[in-house]
C-alpha cells in the first residue's frame, strides 16, 4: 500500500492507494471512525457496481449504513439535489456524530462533500473516488461544490476528509472515454511538476497504457497535489497553478451542455492557452505541441469551436477563479515551471483572440 499524508494547519489525513482495498474497507474505516451511522452516497452508474460491497464491508465492521443514490452526471451538482440529500439525512436521523462516505467520481465527491460540510455544520467525511479524474485530483485537497446556471462550482467550501481510499482496480469498469478524461488531469499535474513525472507520460502511447500504469500515475499525481495543497490549502497562492487549462476548460464545458467531459475541456484548455502564451513569447516554442502529443495519445480533444464566441467570453468573465476583476491565467515558463499571468477581465477578448500587445517579460 502507498500512503500519502496531507498535513494541514487544522487537520491531518492520509490518502491510501492500494489495488483491492475495497475488499477490506470495513477494517480500515473502523481504524478511523468509531461506530456510527454512515450515509454512503453514490450515483446511478457506480452504485450498481460497488455500493453493495461497500455496505457489506461497513456493516460487517459494526457501522449502521444508509445508501443514497443520485443521478449520474454533472447535472446532479445543484441545489435541488443538495436539498433532497439534506432531507434524507434528516429523515434518517443523522446527527453531527455521524458520517458521509462519498463513493463515486468527481460529481459525487463534490456533491457529497458539500453536503457533509454544511449539514448540521459538518459531518465526518471519507472519500472513495471511483474514476481516474477523482482519484488523481478532486478527492484530494478538500474542495467541495455545486454548480449554478452561470458557472461551475460557484457555491462550495473547503472541507477536508478524514481519509481517502483509492483502489486502482475500480478503473477496470470505467469506459475508455472517462479513463482518458482523468488522464488529462494527470498530464496537467505532470506538466506542472516536471522532473521524472513527465517521463512517465512518455510511456502512455495509447489509452490501454493508462490502466497498465494506473497505480504509478495515481501515486505521482496525488503526491504532487498533496504537496501543493499543504503549501496553500485555501488557494491564495501556489494552489492556483492547479487551474492550468481550467479558465478555458470551465467555459467550454458549460457551453458544450454535456457534450464535453471535464477532462476533455481541460485538455483543450491547456493546449489552446499554451499556444497563446507561445504567441506572446511567455511559453517556449513547442509547449502546446508537447502537450498535444501526450493528450492525443489517449484520444483527447485539443481544440474547440466554442472558444472565441460571445458566450465563451461571458463564461470566462464569470469564472469563480477571477479576482478583483482580473483573470489569473496559468502558463508554463518551462516544463515543471508554472507561473501566473493576470489580465484585466475586460481584456479577455483581446487576449484570447491573440491581439493583445505582447506582454513585457
Amino acid at each position: 500500500m502507498k500512503t500519502i499524508h496531507v498535513a494541514l494547519p487544522e487537520k491531518n489525513y492520509s490518502v491510501h492507494i492500494e489495488p483491492g482495498i475495497l475488499s477490506h474497507l470495513g477494517a480500515w474505516v473502523a481504524k478511523i471512525w468509531t461506530p456510527r451511522q454512515i450515509a454512503v452516497i453514490s450515483d446511478s452508474h457506480v452504485a450498481p457496481l460497488y455500493q453493495e460491497q461497500v455496505i457489506a464491508q461497513l456493516s460487517g465492521a459494526g457501522f449502521h449504513v444508509t445508501a443514497y443514490v443520485v443521478p449520474a452526471g454533472e447535472a446532479s451538482k445543484n441545489w435541488m439535489e443538495t436539498i433532497r440529500l439534506y432531507r434524507k439525512l434528516m429523515n434518517d436521523h443523522f446527527q453531527r456524530t455521524d458520517g458521509i462516505l462519498a463513493l463515486g467520481g468527481g460529481v459525487v465527491g463534490d456533491l457529497a462533500g458539500f453536503v457533509a460540510s454544511t449539514y448540521m455544520r459538518g459531518l465526518a467525511l471519507i472519500q472513495i473516488p471511483t474514476s481516474l479524474l477523482a482519484q488523481v485530483d478532486s478527492s484530494v485537497g478538500g474542495k467541495t461544490a455545486i454548480d449554478l446556471d452561470t458557472g461551475k462550482n460557484l457555491v462550495g467550501t473547503f472541507y477536508q476528509p478524514d481519509a481517502v481510499f483509492i483502489d486502482p482496480d475500480l478503473l477496470a469498469t470505467l469506459p475508455q472515454r472517462y479513463l482518458a478524461e482523468g488522464y488529462a488531469e494527470v498530464v496537467k499535474m505532470a506538466a506542472l511538476s516536471g522532473n521524472g513525472f513527465w517521463a512517465l507520460m512518455e510511456q502512455i502511447n495509447r489509452p490501454e497504457d493508462i490502466l497498465k500504469h494506473a497505480e504509478a500515475l495515481i501515486e505521482q499525481s496525488v503526491a504532487f497535489k498533496a504537496e501543493v495543497v499543504i503549501d496553500d490549502e485555501k488557494e491564495s497562492g501556489r494552489r492556483q497553478i492547479l487551474n492550468f487549462g481550467h479558465t478555458i476548460g470551465h467555459a467550454i464545458e458549460l457551453l458544450a451542455q454535456g457534450k464535453l467531459a471535464h477532462g476533455e475541456a481541460v485538455s483543450i484548455g491547456m493546449v489552446q492557452l499554451s499556444g497563446l502564451f507561445e504567441k506572446y513569447r511567455l511559453s517556449p516554442p513547442g509547449t502546446a505541441a508537447m502537450l498535444t502529443s501526450r493528450l492525443r495519445a489517449a484520444g483527447l480533444p485539443v481544440a474547440s469551436s466554442l472558444i472565441g464566441t460571445a458566450d465563451f467570453y461571458e463564461k470566462v468573465k464569470n469564472d469563480k477563479k477571477n479576482r478583483s476583476g482580473r483573470l489569473n491565467l496559468v502558463y508554463l515558463q518551462a516544463l515543471g515551471q508554472p507561473a501566473l499571468y493576470p489580465i484585466p477581465g475586460d481584456q479577455a477578448r483581446l487576449f484570447f483572440s491573440g491581439r493583445m500587445p505582447e506582454p513585457k517579460r
